[in-house]
């Protein structure tokens, strides 16, 4: 595996797509991320100010991902030979690690550093749920189970469990991290064939 391999499976997985997506999101953000939400009052029938739009936006990012994974090869992935997979792994970080680095760097210029590690830290959170939304109601609704764990966090702003409003060093919102992302990637790595010679061990059957 080298540059041009990564180069070859970066184009024909929505690389460049991906990319420019998750820089308009972080860009938007960055510009316009302290206008609030507005949001209909379940007490007053009113409309409330809401949450700044910088603490949802990290969702796109995370969408646009896990998208990098679906498209026209994705069957030949999930059954491809171990160099494939290792190259679909590099691949899926080092996209990952460019988007949350110039993520970062647009907000915290934005907002300060501080903000930066927020973001990101949510680009995480949700790329995890997306992914296990993906393996489990299928790639084209990656987006389902992100977009139902913005409901509480929405319509109960700045709890102890929101880890959107919390601050970068959060313990618990680095642990939620953690959780998701490793659920994530425990359900990409998760592949047809895995199962069956998972499966095939616990019966004490020979792979």
């Amino acid at each position: 595996m080298n540059a041009t391999d990564l180069l070859r499976y970066a184009r024909v997985h929505r690389g460049a797509a991906v990319l420019a997506g998750t820089a308009v999101v972080a860009l938007l953000s960055a510009l316009f991320g302290g206008t609030h939400i507005a949001l209909p009052s379940l007490g007053s029938g009113g409309v409330t100010t809401g949450v700044p739009y910088r603490q949802e936006l990290p969702l796109l990012s995370a969408v646009f991902l896990c998208a990098a994974l679906d498209g026209a090869m994705s069957a030949h992935d999930a059954m491809g030979a171990s160099a494939l997979r290792r190259l679909r792994a590099v691949y899926c970080t080092a996209l990952t690690l460019t988007v949350c680095a110039f993520s970062f760097g647009a907000e915290a210029l934005a907002n300060g550093p501080d903000s930066g590690v927020v973001f990101v830290r949510s680009v995480v959170i949700w790329l995890g749920l997306a992914l296990v939304s993906a393996e489990l109601l299928g790639p084209q609704l990656g987006w389902a189970v992100p977009l139902a764990s913005v409901l509480p966090l929405v319509w109960y702003p700045s709890t102890w469990w929101d880890w959107t409003a919390r601050p970068g060093a959060d313990l618990f919102s680095w642990t939620v991290a953690a959780v998701a992302l490793g659920l994530g990637v425990t359900a990409t790595a998760a592949t047809p064939w895995r199962r069956k010679v998972f499966l095939r061990r616990l019966r004490g059957r020979p792979s």
